[in-house]
């Protein structure tokens, strides 16, 4: 009787960790690449349902670094044959000139990685220790929500003719600055490199592919350090591999619905909407806060 009761516990609890991997799958998939920060909601979403702080701070470390590479892997998809493009016109020749090769592509999101890559690396665990908490997280969110209603007045703009291909070092450099802002969580690395991209003089849909494309070896890279450091397959239990897997998947699908219908929203729509959500949910998130709900 004793076995059996401990196998239902069991069970209960691997279908309640499956069924929180689905929830944070799904945010993630939606978040990951709109202004709206997913780490940010990651963290509030954590808080709530009892992801973080419940199970194994490795784990869930591990846990949000592989759903996000889910939902890169949405981007690895929709973008495969600009991808297989740069990687075949590698180099440039007669067939290809010099500022369309895949090289020089390449280059360009070197640049931009480099300064948040310089900066993150060396003050990752400071980040950790004083910002991932829903309260810092709520003050990013409102003030990148103001921010963005600014920054899409001022210098939003609609050079269809412009594409990420046109990006040049300076323009690079001043994206990947911008994404710098993105280390505390709640800005939102897509809101920050695209504004970073508007300054620059980027239209809007090649500044949020060129963030896409950003977002491909940065998170790739953290993935492989979370793994690494992590031992993901000694550290896990058969059921949190399981909820690993399905976080994964689930991510990678929602993000190659929300990245399509994004990209067409932003040929026709300001992004204002995503700056008033910002508020809203940063206002609701501090209310919490002062009430000791969250």
């Amino acid at each position: 009787m004793k076995i059996k009761l401990e196998r239902v516990v069991y069970i209960k609890m691997d279908f309640i960790l499956i069924l929180k991997s689905i929830i944070v799958g799904i945010v993630e998939g939606i978040t990951e690449f709109l202004p709206v920060s997913s780490t940010g909601h990651m963290i509030i979403i954590g808080k709530l349902i009892g992801f973080n702080g419940v199970y194994d701070k490795s784990y869930t470390d591990m846990f949000e670094v592989v759903i996000q590479l889910g939902a890169i892997l949405a981007i690895v998809v929709l973008y495969k044959e600009k991808i297989i493009s740069t990687l075949k016109n590698f180099f440039p020749s007669n067939r290809v000139p010099a500022r369309r090769s895949g090289l020089r592509f390449w280059i360009m999101i070197a640049i931009a990685c480099f300064p948040a890559a310089a900066i993150g690396l060396p003050l990752h665990d400071k980040i950790q220790e004083k910002l991932f908490f829903p309260i810092p997280v709520a003050l990013a969110l409102l003030v990148g929500g103001v921010w963005m209603i600014y920054a899409e007045n001022k210098y939003r703009n609609n050079y269809k003719g412009i594409t990420i291909d046109d990006v040049n070092a300076k323009q690079a450099l001043i994206i990947g600055v911008f994404q710098c802002l993105s280390l505390w969580p709640g800005m939102s690395r897509s809101a920050s490199t695209i504004i970073g991209a508007w300054i620059s003089g980027l239209s809007t849909v090649a500044a949020a592919e060129f963030s896409f494309f950003l977002a491909i070896p940065v998170m790739v890279g953290a993935s492989a350090v979370s793994i690494y450091k992590h031992n993901i397959f000694a550290l896990c239990s058969t059921s949190q591999l399981v909820a690993l897997a399905v976080g994964f998947i689930i991510s990678f699908i929602v993000a190659l619905i929300v990245v399509d219908k994004f990209i067409k929203f932003l040929k026709k729509k300001p992004m204002r909407v995503f700056a008033v959500y910002r508020i809203f949910l940063a206002v609701i998130v501090l209310i919490l806060g002062v009430l000791k709900f969250i």
